[in-house]
């Protein structure tokens, strides 16, 4: 397969159709785009925004993969193959020059609005092989010009009083280059403010800048006028009206539109200020849906807490196509806001069926999930799901049975805010905030073992803005139960004198753990609607503790310690530990087609009081399709550790610190085909030494020595709701090995080094 897929890529390269074989005679192929600046060569990297040609796309920057796939097509166009190659490839881009002058054009204009009033731009386009051309753009910026001066000018003086009081935000200042965006960014700056102060009516078209340049200088006056309020053809202009809300109304399926005849049809009820207006009832609480809103009756117009009330409003899930509608009261500065609704469907019913694939073991798991999206009238989401699980094992000599079966059951209630919100005035709470009750019935099956888990959760998340996300875990128990182990098992790594080994034996041992915790997120590029945005950034952040309460309680009034020395809670032992874990993702885009995304993870975990050891499910480990890819799941570190290669050694293969480093770089091929190439680098450490995990020990001073490198390559596949990924990995550095084994990129073999990885969604 390896081999076939190779061959495919180098016939592609090196086929030996032309790359100019559909561009017809007396035209060229645009291979090339050059933009030259003498003075600045952020200009130059700017100006590539405003082409309105460019030459066909290259995987990751180097071939034009996808133009000799479209040449390679035959010229029959009925035919199926051809269809294909055609369909998939990029058609020739054929200079043009009406779209080089636009260019140019551009490019001149964008100069001149960042202060280089008298830039010119000039072209060439040379042939560099037959049928090909390469354009240059050259830029003679000139002199640039700066602000001297600034003076506001206009008959509102309610108006100017806001925007002088609001001074120190100003996005142009005196000694600042010259640049319309700014003064762009400046109207659309003092909009926003006025139309947060009540100017209901205020638009920018009211702004306009007014620039005098004096003769032999480069500086700048700059006049802002701002013109009165205009309220039609036949009336004088009059000063801005500060509005004020009258009423506001929530109405209630009433067909989204202000119908007189079907409003009288509704009844009504009112709270705390708020009118409500239904036909069969208000879908909602009325004390919900005033929590939810950020404008209340009397006060000023403000355009933020209308938006604010928009999105608070998106997140009832037993509502649909909430609606402001303004309504002025005639000769007035008054305003009515009625927010119309439609119910949404309340109940109902999914499943999911997926098959497995562990180690070539192949099995199948199936859900059903049971949504009631307004359990109790406040849009509180309650979801019951049932699951299962089977999956055949192989290899697994000596043991009576040969299948893993798990079942189990989550249900949880989520409510719409939390105490902490509702207790802040309606301009500073949080935009969005809910609370969570979760309980959680997991039973796993395998010839080895027997394993219960139950638990319960309370969590509280909040967000004072779209691209931030704060969660509390109030509360976080699971009661971890191991019924039965298998004799054989016992035998063979539990209680042999030979084999035993105590990491092994306290991840079978009955356990609880009693969470508390905090986590932050945070997205850059959440919301942003910005053109020509190339770089965003993302990082995730996490602390967590548990059994100390416990502890403390057991050692002030001289708890029960068991055989192992460990404090017990109703005669069960209980973790105590504490761990922290920080996750930052950047993506830089190239262009429309290529970028780059680099991702770094660590993770600390410290287990101390009433534990000698973590538990499994909060020990780290390195390798598999998100980290690194060279490696299967659970199969490198820690440290420098060796597996012996038996069944259960995953258990050794872990650890109490964490680092994770990826690069990599994304292109688009075609259709909805898209690649990527990656290096990754990290490993697992523990921070105690175990003789269970020999050379698995962190030491500060030489752990860059333990560091694991893996290179490949990945195809993935982007459809409108999710993302198929297939990742190729080959160890780079194998910190497990010495000598010539330990580079294994100086000496690959495929079937020591390579790992394969089928996942959804991207890694990071």
């Amino acid at each position: 397969m390896r081999n076939i897929f190779i061959i495919i890529i180098c016939l592609l390269l090196a086929q030996s159709c032309s790359v100019t074989k559909n561009v017809p005679d007396g035209s060229m192929l645009l291979s090339d785009v050059k933009v030259i600046s003498h003075i600045d060569n952020k200009n130059a990297a700017n100006a590539r925004l405003y082409l309105k040609q460019t030459p066909n796309a290259k995987w990751f920057g180097v071939a034009r993969v996808p133009l000799r796939i479209h040449s390679s097509a035959g010229s029959d166009t009925a035919k199926w193959a051809n269809k294909v190659l055609r369909k998939i490839g990029e058609a020739p881009v054929i200079y043009s020059p009406a779209l080089a002058e636009q260019s140019r054009n551009n490019i001149q204009q964008m100069l001149q609005n960042d202060g280089y009033l008298h830039a010119t731009v000039d072209y060439e386009h040379n042939e560099i092989k037959d049928k090909q051309a390469e354009l240059v753009f050259y830029l003679h910026e000139r002199e640039r010009y700066f602000v001297n001066s600034i003076k506001l000018e206009t008959e509102d003086d309610s108006v100017a009083a806001i925007i002088e009081r609001n001074g120190k935000e100003t996005l142009i200042a005196e000694g600042m280059p010259f640049s319309v965006d700014n003064l762009e960014g400046e109207r659309r700056r003092i909009t926003s403010l006025l139309r947060n102060n009540g100017y209901y009516r205020f638009q920018k078209d009211y702004i306009t800048f007014v620039a005098d340049t004096a003769h032999h200088s480069t500086n700048v006056n700059l006049t802002m006028r701002i013109a009165l309020y205009s309220p039609g053809e036949d009336a004088a202009p009059m000063p801005h009206k500060v509005y004020n809300f009258d009423k506001i109304c929530y109405v209630a399926e009433a067909g989204l539109r202000l119908d007189e005849a079907a409003l009288a049809q509704c009844d009504s009820a009112s709270f705390n200020g708020y009118d409500f207006l239904y036909k069969e009832n208000s879908v909602v609480r009325p004390r919900t849906l005033a929590h939810k809103t950020y404008i209340t009756p009397g006060e000023k117009y403000a355009a933020k807490n209308v938006d604010r009330t928009y999105s608070s409003l998106g997140q009832l899930t037993a509502l649909r196509y909430p609606t402001l509608r303004m309504v002025e009261h005639p000769d007035t500065s008054l305003l009515d806001c009625y927010i119309m609704y439609e119910r949404n469907k309340r109940r109902s019913v999914s499943f999911e069926i997926e098959g497995t694939n562990t180690a070539g073991d192949l099995g199948a798991a199936s859900s059903i999930t049971f949504s009631d999206r307004n359990l109790f009238g406040g849009s509180e989401l309650l979801q019951l799901r049932l699951f299962g699980a089977y999956e055949a094992i192989s290899e697994l000599s000596g043991y009576t049975g040969d299948s893993y079966i798990e079942y189990g059951a989550e249900l949880s209630l989520r409510l719409q805010g939390g105490y902490a919100s509702k207790l802040l005035p309606a301009e500073q709470r949080f935009l969005k905030s809910s609370t969570l009750l979760a309980m959680k019935f997991n039973s796993q099956e395998r010839p080895e073992f027997d394993r219960r888990l139950l638990a319960a959760s309370w969590s509280y998340q909040w967000s004072k803005n779209v691209k931030s996300l704060h969660k509390l875990d109030i509360i976080d128990v699971n009661y971890i139960y191991v019924p039965w182990i298998s004799e054989l098992f016992k035998q063979n790594y539990l209680d042999n004198a030979s084999n035993r080994n105590s990491i092994l034996k306290y991840n079978y041992e009955n356990l609880l753990i009693t969470k508390l915790g905090y986590s932050y997120s945070y997205n850059s590029s959440y919301g942003e609607v910005e053109l020509f945005s190339n770089m965003a950034y993302s990082l995730r952040a996490n602390v967590e503790c548990s059994g100390n309460v416990l502890y403390a309680a057991n050692s002030l009034l001289g708890g029960h310690r068991n055989e192992d020395r460990q404090y017990t809670f109703m005669n069960i032992a209980y973790a105590q530990y504490v761990k922290g874990d920080f996750d930052f993702v950047t993506r830089i885009k190239f262009n429309e087609r290529n970028s780059m995304v680099m991702h770094l993870g660590l993770g600390i975990a410290y287990p101390y009081g009433n534990s000698r050891v973590l538990p499994f499910e909060k020990r780290y480990f390195a390798g598999g399709a998100n980290g690194l890819r060279g490696w299967n799941v659970r199969s490198v570190g820690p440290g420098r550790y060796k597996s012996k290669g038996d069944d259960i050694d995953f258990i050794n293969q872990l650890g109490d610190v964490k680092l994770d480093f990826s690069v990599e770089l994304r292109s688009h091929l075609f259709w909805k085909i898209h690649s990527a190439l990656f290096v990754d680098a990290g490993n697992v450490w523990t921070l105690r030494e175990y003789d269970e995990q020999p050379d698995g020990q962190l030491v500060l001073s030489t752990f860059w020595r333990d560091l694991a490198f893996s290179y490949g390559v990945g195809l993935r596949f982007e459809f409108d709701l999710f993302v198929f990924r297939l990742d190729g990995g080959m160890k780079a550095v194998n910190p497990a090995y010495k000598g010539r084994d330990k580079l294994a990129f100086l000496h690959p073999d495929f079937d020591r080094d390579f790992a394969l990885h089928f996942a959804i969604g991207y890694p990071f």
